[in-house]
């Protein structure tokens, strides 16, 4: 069961992804890439986020959520050569319960 919810997750964080890449503008022109350990320690002492869901990309990079209790979140992608970029980040993240769309998933 938790792994349906992680794996809805982490479709529902990657279409969001893909969606913020896809519309992104000029101001979103510069990217934002470093170490993954760094990321995480600087989300977490700036703004207390903590993992809230992963997935894997077809191309074998790792997409993360992170989020804190007061509402900010970040979408970090870490490619397989261990090179993390900031997808896209923002506030007012809420978590929302999975609703079955088929009887029985």
């Amino acid at each position: 069961m938790w792994k349906k919810s992680l794996t809805a997750a982490a479709t529902a964080a990657a279409t969001v992804a893909v969606a913020v890449v896809a519309f992104a503008g000029p101001a979103m022109a510069q990217t934002v890439c470093s170490d993954r350990a760094k990321f995480l320690d600087h989300l977490a002492r700036g703004y207390q986020e903590a993992p809230a869901a992963m997935g894997l990309a077809s191309n074998g990079a790792v997409l993360e959520v992170l989020t804190s209790e007061s509402g900010t979140w970040t979408i970090i992608l870490t490619m397989p050569t261990g090179t993390s970029c900031v997808v896209a980040s923002g506030e007012a993240w809420e978590k929302v319960e999975k609703i079955a769309m088929v009887p029985g998933t």
